[in-house]
């Protein structure tokens, strides 16, 4: 009879789905990790999905969106989205053991998904390292007696600048005897013109700032350092990086509070504007799903290496989701407080003081820190808080996709050195595509990359894993599946927001988001830059490649076994569990008599 294979393939025969680890070991074959303690599974979730998407770009979202107005969706979509589709991923990697293309053997006909979700991570690991760059950029820069985005009159400032915090001191060597008719702060032009050092479009790339470069190769080296020898090592890093950051921003908040003006950007991010609150729906549902890393496959990858009867769900879900929109809501303060303060010194509304985009961190958080006490040193320790926030995520998301690549070739991969090998030819190969990243134009490539390669297509990927786990495999199957691990029964608004709220929530703004599409543009100071027809096409192409993994898988399967009825039912549900990919050790007796006998 026809069965399918550990690889998602439909074949003959009675084959089991997983080599043994007496067998593996025959072979020569290292064994598969798991998490030497719970805690770790629990920091390697917060370290990895509490990031950059909660600091960085939570922030400039909620800026660019009315503050207010963004809280109110962004929440609702936690408790329709965030919560149900971050376990219902877990769970799969946990009861699988495997991540990638095998996880999906779960439902074969959708197997390609772990094909959507590695290219995808792969896209994000990309630029996502382009930021630890930056802030590696800052640590080094904070390493002098006076910052240096805190003044004008360098050679990068312009005419424009102006230090809005210098008008009222006296004896100040930077008091401005003319002011400019438009007035920028020196925290911005710091930003635009001696970091990014940015061209006029990305028809004009320029050459590769090498300082920033060379930030970017330190960056991979530290990525490299912390996952060569898999999450026995990487789990370990992350009790540091996954709890360091809190402290720094909690100093950072108290005196930001003091500042005059904070109370006012407080207003401004707390106060909703319902005349907004209809346009943020699409920003907040995909920021649920960059926040909560959801659509990239590194959740299941993190959760295949679970026991098999770890509680992920009672233990983890409500602590998970608290500390990751509690982080969000707490670096909005950090973030609102300081532009308050800057809205104050510049005599303007707090909607006005700066660009909204990806660059927003990198204009206010250094503008905090300089406005402290002994700024060099709270600089250089905020932007290494700010460092172990990213690295964190960086090296789970690389954990991510490593993973999935070496399950789908184990008998390859994990002999010898060969995974160490794998993971240093991944980050070169990740080094070069970010080259043109740091490059005078590379904020243009950037965004393309932060705005096509996995915005656009994480709604659709969540969606289709619902309809592949609730609607073709069967949610009574899965809660089932769900139960055999944890030994009871779990909440009943899982099944509900697995088989309608979820994948509704994913379909309807998916929807919204095409047909209130806008093309990419970036917001500097003095200009607005629309990017040309051939960068929003290569933006799509991005966009699409990822997407083609599950229709290319379909088409594959039925020439190579027939376009028959049979094919397709077999590729709907494999045979029993005795198809699903059991690890031996984690087999008790309720678990072998359904791989043995199937489903009744």
């Amino acid at each position: 009879m026809m069965e399918t294979k550990d690889n998602g393939e439909i074949c003959s025969g009675e084959e089991h789905m997983f080599v043994s680890e007496a067998e593996d070991s025959q072979k020569g074959l290292h064994k598969r990790e798991t998490w030497s303690t719970k805690m770790d599974f629990l920091l390697a979730c917060v370290g990895f999905s509490v990031g950059f998407g909660n600091v960085w770009r939570f922030p400039y979202l909620c800026y660019k969106n009315g503050g207010g107005a963004f809280l109110i969706p962004y929440l609702a979509c936690v408790v329709v989205a965030g919560v149900p589709l971050f376990f219902m991923e877990v769970a799969v990697g946990q009861f699988m053991g495997v991540s990638g293309f095998k996880a999906w053997n779960i439902c074969p006909l959708f197997q390609g998904l772990g094909g959507v979700t590695t290219t995808v991570v792969f896209y994000l690991n990309c630029y996502y390292n382009v930021i630890i760059c930056w802030a590696l950029y800052y640590v080094f820069s904070s390493f002098t007696s006076e910052l240096p985005w805190k003044t004008c009159g360098h050679e990068w400032n312009t005419e424009h600048c102006y230090d809005f915090t210098a008008v009222n001191k006296t004896n100040s060597t930077n008091n401005v005897t003319a002011v400019p008719m438009i007035r920028i702060d020196p925290v911005n032009e710091y930003w635009e013109r001696k970091v990014l050092g940015i061209s006029d479009g990305i028809e004009n790339m320029g050459t590769i700032k090498w300082d920033l470069a060379l930030c970017l190769l330190l960056a991979w080296v530290i990525v490299y350092v912390c996952i060569c020898k898999g999450i026995r090592s990487s789990g370990k890093v992350i009790y540091v990086t996954a709890t360091a950051p809190y402290l720094f921003m909690l100093a950072l908040l108290i005196r930001n509070s003091v500042l005059e003006g904070a109370l006012d950007g407080v207003i401004y991010y707390l106060k909703p504007d319902l005349a907004k609150l209809l346009d943020v729906w699409v920003d907040a549902s995909t920021q649920i799903m960059w926040s909560y890393s959801i659509g990239i496959g590194a959740l299941t990858a993190l959760g295949s290496y679970n026991k098999f009867n770890h509680n992920s769900y009672r233990h983890y879900v409500t602590i998970f989701a608290l500390i990751n929109s509690g982080t969000s809501i707490f670096s909005g303060f950090l973030i609102f407080t300081i532009l308050g303060h800057m809205a104050f010194l510049q005599d303007t509304t707090v909607d006005k003081v700066a660009s909204s985009g990806p660059g927003l961190a990198f204009i206010a958080y250094p503008k905090a820190v300089s406005l402290m006490p002994g700024a060099p040193v709270w600089s250089a320790l905020f932007f290494i808080m700010l460092i172990f926030l990213g690295i964190d995520s960086q090296f789970v998301q690389m954990e991510g996709f490593i993973t999935s690549v070496v399950d789908q070739y184990p008998h390859v991969l994990r002999r010898g050195y060969r995974k160490e090998l794998f993971i240093a030819f991944v980050c070169f190969i990740s080094f070069l595509i970010g080259l043109s990243m740091v490059s005078e134009g590379g904020m243009y490539v950037f965004q393309i990359f932060d705005y096509y390669s996995g915005n656009r297509v994480m709604l659709l990927i969540a969606f289709t894993e619902c309809v592949a786990i609730s609607w073709i495999y069967g949610i009574k199957r899965f809660y089932d599946n769900v139960e055999m691990m944890l030994g009871w029964r779990i909440n009943r608004y899982m099944w509900v927001a697995w088989t309608i709220l979820s994948p509704m929530f994913c379909a309807v703004f998916f929807l919204i988001g095409i047909v209130t599409y806008s093309e990419l543009d970036y917001k500097r100071p003095l200009t607005t830059y629309h990017y040309p027809d051939w960068a929003v096409a290569i933006g799509w192409v991005m966009a699409m490649s990822s997407t083609l993994w599950v229709p290319a898988l379909i088409i594959h399967k039925f020439i190579k076994h027939g376009f028959s009825m049979k094919t397709f039912k077999l590729m709907l549900v494999p045979v029993g569990l005795k198809d699903h990919q059991l690890r031996p050790e984690d087999r008790g007796e309720k678990s072998l008599h359904i791989l043995q006998n199937g489903y009744n």
